[in-house]
């Protein structure tokens, strides 16, 4: 079972995010590509796998220091540097655009599979990483081959300082939002940290 994919923009993406993203991070966005592969290869939804990859690998990196917006909320920060390595890639704006969107929109309310199928599997992917959402409904033997490849390295500690410190400083953005919807206590509460 492996957990990447072998393109020459998806081997880009993880090289990426591996130089920006310290372990936990880095395992989040890869168990969040996962989660929302398997979510999409168990309900048969046709996707973009590459694009989601790419948005995937790419999604939190506005949340590191080098891409860390003192204006823009760390999704569209995001969304900024995967358009910038799209375009390296040569990616048509198209679909840089697409790349962009996917990462701003996981932070957005619901997104359904028929609006968007690749901002729902990154929505349902980062949920069940993040807050343990659906976690029950993937196999229990592929979610321990999972956090074994990949491990969870203090992630839900880290991340909560990482958005509690984006809504301080960016008090009108997404992710001030979260925090005052409670994304402590359900990240604390991740079935995945048991």
């Amino acid at each position: 079972m492996t957990w990447t994919l072998d393109t020459p923009s998806a081997r880009a993406a993880l090289e990426i995010a591996s130089e920006y993203a310290d372990t936990a991070l880095l395992n989040h966005s890869v168990r969040s590509y996962a989660f929302g592969a398997r979510y999409a290869a168990d309900h048969g939804l046709d996707h973009d796998e590459e694009l989601f990859y790419v948005a995937a690998l790419l999604h939190d990196l506005g949340l590191t220091v080098p891409f860390d917006s003192h204006t823009l909320p760390f999704e569209e920060a995001g969304g900024h540097v995967a358009r910038v390595l799209t375009a390296g890639l040569g990616w048509p704006a198209e679909r840089r655009a697409r790349a962009e969107e996917v990462i701003v929109l996981h932070m957005r309310d619901d997104v359904s599979a028929a609006e968007d199928v690749e901002s729902h599997l990154l929505q349902v992917g980062t949920s069940a990483d993040v807050s343990g959402l659906r976690v029950a409904e993937f196999d229990p033997f592929f979610t321990a081959r999972l956090l074994g490849a990949h491990p969870r390295a203090g992630f839900g500690p880290v991340f909560t300082a990482l958005v509690e410190d984006q809504a301080r400083r960016k008090p009108d953005c997404a992710a001030a939002a979260y925090v005052a919807g409670g994304a402590a206590t359900r990240i604390a509460a991740n079935p995945l940290d048991a």
